[in-house]
């Protein structure tokens, strides 16, 4: 035991590579689960004071927010992560500026797809939702580069700080307006105010230089010629994050579509989790270890990746088996049906945990196209596959297409992952077969 306690004082104090990655998402991990146990604890509330078709509303809402988000992503952010100069102010600055300027033109582009949306889900209401929910995109555009400064050193103690406050402050606002309006209005509403309160955090929390509107010609072109590929990127992978409710909004009640959209917070849990270690930890870490001797460097990676893998696949596998009775504990009877999904969707997502930290090594050494080209494969295979799912069997169909679309991606995860020298094919041999194993404990 207590040579465990060394081992772990060690990695929570040291200044190598390894040492620097645990802390990173350990904190990540400290902040992520912070800000579910609140977002929890909202919804437990919130379903008390509101009906299930106001979730199913939010989450299409959020759908479509999102899909523009992605449909003008630049790669502002990885961009910051991985170039030398992203410690340059005018650098930056330039950024800020660029990002300025998107969060302007989604929230003219929200406006504009109100009506066209409301039209297709048949919802009147999102003429009027939509233009206020797109508010947040300009004021996330005012959001400080400090974050990805942040990010980029694995410096994530007061980054974590800000992250948990914010949600915590948004939670209370749109509690308390939820009591008041007991309507989505509430929901709307406190989403641009929580937007609000992160930026204004960030903004006096973060340590550095406050970003300025500037423009520096060598850094446009940097950063164009970097995102050139991640703004394709983030429009296919729309499809892969949020695919699965754009295409249940069409099938199902708005009723239908809030309880799954619940049992979706529970069973994704841990591959959200993952998304967001990995997304913050593995840039700075491939680029750290391209300098060390190569079977050194491979070590390093091993020793990271697998304790990532086991621990999000011990957390998926605790989250399935427990999810029902967790519905059940915590909602009331219209909300039953959630808890067989959460077992079926925390399934699905067991092989995308296996190659989750395979594509961050193509953005680490500037290969945003080759992320590109894996990325549009696996949108179009997930899209293809749930939508024939939903079609033949309804949810469960569309799951099980969502697995065998990850699957069948992984030939090209391979490909991508040996040509960074990054593939560890142990690793995907031993966790893929535990995956298995779990999924088919928890489903036979």
């Amino acid at each position: 035991m207590s040579a465990i306690l060394t081992r772990i004082g060690a990695l929570a104090s040291g200044q190598g590579l390894a040492q620097r990655a645990f802390r990173g998402s350990a904190l990540t991990v400290l902040g992520f689960g912070s800000m579910q146990a609140i977002r929890l604890g909202s919804n437990l509330i919130l379903t008390r004071l509101l009906f299930p078709e106001v979730f199913g509303l939010m989450a299409l809402i959020m759908v479509i927010i999102q899909g523009l988000n992605n449909f003008s992503d630049v790669g502002i952010t990885p961009a910051i992560m991985q170039s030398k100069r992203g410690d340059d102010q005018s650098y930056l600055n330039t950024a800020f500026t660029m990002q300025v300027m998107r969060g302007i033109g989604l929230w003219i582009a929200c406006c504009i797809f109100a009506y066209p949306a409301a039209r297709f889900y048949e919802i009147p209401e999102l003429v009027w939702y939509l233009p206020i929910a797109g508010l947040t995109t300009i004021i996330h555009g005012l959001q400080t580069t400090r974050v990805e400064s942040a990010n980029r050193h694995l410096q994530m103690g007061r980054l974590t700080l800000v992250e948990v406050l914010a949600a915590l402050f948004s939670v209370i606002v749109t509690i308390a307006l939820s009591a008041v309006m007991r309507s989505a209005w509430a929901l709307v509403i406190g989403l641009v105010l929580g937007a609000i309160i992160k930026v204004l955090l960030a903004a006096r929390m973060l340590p550095g230089t406050p970003n300025r509107l500037h423009w520096d010609r060598s850094a446009v072109t940097e950063l164009v010629s970097f995102g050139k590929w991640i703004f394709p990127s983030t429009v296919v992978g729309f499809a892969l994050s949020q695919g699965d409710k754009a295409i249940l909004g069409k099938y199902l009640t708005l009723g239908e579509l809030g309880i799954y959209n619940i049992a979706f917070f529970f069973a994704s849990f841990p591959v959200l989790l993952g998304q967001t270690v990995i997304t913050k930890v593995m840039i700075p870490v491939y680029r750290d270890a391209a300098g060390a001797e190569a079977e050194h460097r491979f070590r390093q990676l091993r020793k990271v990746r697998a304790g990532l893998t086991a621990g999000f696949l011990l957390l998926t596998f605790f989250m399935a088996a427990i999810g029902p009775a967790l519905v059940q504990l915590l909602y009331d009877a219209r909300y039953d049906s959630a808890g067989p999904m959460v077992t079926m969707i925390a399934c699905a997502t067991i092989p995308a945990l296996i190659g989750l930290t395979y594509d961050q090594a193509a953005l680490a050494s500037g290969n945003s196209r080759g992320y590109f080209s894996l990325t549009l494969v696996r949108a179009a295979l997930f899209l293809t596959c749930f939508l024939v799912g939903v079609r033949q069997a309804g949810i469960a169909g569309g799951l099980a297409g969502q697995a065998l679309a990850t699957v069948a991606a992984y030939p090209l995860i391979v490909r991508l992952a040996r040509r960074h020298k990054v593939w560890d094919p142990l690793h995907d041999l031993l966790f893929g077969a535990i995956g298995a194993g779990l999924a088919a404990a928890l489903l036979l």
